[in-house]
């Protein structure tokens, strides 16, 4: 498919169908993965994929189990059940319904990805510079093959037992938790905040004339209130 087609209409996929992945469609995957840019061309990066072995489900077991734990405490301190959440048709509702499938089926996602990366300097925050490039390479590339999936960090509770069953060396870091598989549902145009609301020119705030969406582009209704002057702008009729 068209890559700006395919930039435009990559969902987070969190509900998944049985169907496993063939192993051909995850090597055009990686093979995108690995194409991405790094610091240096260091390419530190490194992924581990996990499909039906029993070591792959020991690993999505303990993710499991810290995913439930972590949307546990982040559906109470963001009030996923309260206000607008009560109206299991508002948008805060549907995301609650969504993560709260995937963190209970997420031992029986189809493939499991580890996004690593190999250390080359200490505590340096900008090594995940090298790492999520690649990450969205993958995930476009799961959606231009009828693909879906996910980035998350639901791993971090469960990292010392995850470097003993998979043998991870100390000195590489687990950036994030990458599941794909056959969509259950479909893809289509994603919901994200208006342009001039994101892209500025010369100063903070100030919207440069031309971040106009394109027509018919949906917004979410996720996020603070808007004010009038933050609201879309639509494209003028030709």
């Amino acid at each position: 498919m068209e890559v700006l087609d395919a930039l435009a209409t990559t969902r987070a996929i969190r509900r998944y169908t049985d169907d496993p992945v063939p192993p051909e469609a995850l090597r055009q995957m990686l093979f995108a993965a690995t194409r991405a840019p790094s610091g240096s061309n260091r390419q530190p990066f490194r992924f581990v994929v996990l499909t039906d072995s029993p070591v792959a489900a020991d690993a999505k077991r303990l993710i499991g189990e810290g995913a439930r734990h972590l949307w546990s405490a982040k559906r109470a301190g963001d009030a996923y059940d309260r206000g607008s959440g009560n109206d299991p048709t508002s948008p805060k509702a549907r995301m609650a319904a969504s993560m709260e499938h995937y963190v209970e089926h997420f031992a029986q996602v189809p493939v499991l990805v580890l996004a690593c990366i190999e250390r080359y300097r200490d505590h340096d925050v900008y090594l995940g510079a090298s790492v999520y490039p690649a990450c969205q390479n993958l995930l476009i590339a799961a959606r231009a093959l009828g693909f879906g999936g996910v980035l998350t960090i639901w791993h971090a509770m469960r990292i010392d037992e995850l470097r003993t069953l998979l043998s991870i060396p100390d000195d590489v870091d687990i950036a994030a938790t990458i599941t794909i598989g056959h969509p259950a549902g479909r893809h289509g145009p994603v919901r994200r905040r208006p342009m001039r609301e994101l892209v500025y020119t010369d100063r903070w705030g100030t919207a440069p004339e031309w971040a106009v969406d394109p027509e018919g582009t949906q917004f979410t209704a996720a996020g603070p209130p808007r004010t009038t002057e933050s609201a879309p702008r639509q494209p003028e009729a030709t």
